[in-house]
């Protein structure tokens, strides 16, 4: 964290933005594009976006890796819409297709999806494989992200 404020990526033009701590970060706006910061939803990315997020976020960032053709996946997307709307504005919560982007795939090693996986300054930290609930999500997320 940068003093009294956090770095947060904006989810629509990817500006960077200083949210003090004083100020209430779920009601947030971008300084460049004047969107909210958080709408209590995944964020789509592409390779730029994601990279952008896990690197410049000071807050931790819970990535989704999902294929539209997987029916886990599928079944899962409502309990991750879910997870953000509670984990916001102390998680990013972001959804990388590997269908379309098969270079973060290999970068990562994933083998499987649904896959979960929770970064923190810049790093990955965490990951847990398979379709789960909102719940357990969020408990996962706030555990691993309290880890040192």
């Amino acid at each position: 964290m940068t003093g009294s404020a956090r770095h947060v990526v904006c989810p629509a033009c990817l500006a960077i933005n200083r949210v003090p701590a004083e100020r209430p970060a779920a009601q947030a706006k971008c300084g460049g594009c004047h969107v909210p910061l958080f709408t209590g939803r995944p964020v789509a990315v592409d390779a730029a976006g994601f990279d952008r997020h896990v690197a410049k976020n000071d807050i931790p960032v819970l990535v989704d890796f999902w294929a539209s053709w997987c029916g886990p996946c599928r079944m899962m997307a409502p309990a991750y819409e879910q997870a953000a709307a509670e984990l916001e504005p102390g998680f990013r919560l972001l959804k990388a297709n590997t269908e379309e982007l098969p270079e973060l795939a290999q970068r990562f090693q994933i083998r499987g999806i649904p896959l979960l996986m929770l970064f923190a300054g810049g790093r990955p930290v965490a990951q847990q494989a398979g379709a789960v609930d909102a719940r357990t999500i969020v408990a996962w997320a706030r555990g691993h992200a309290a880890a040192p």
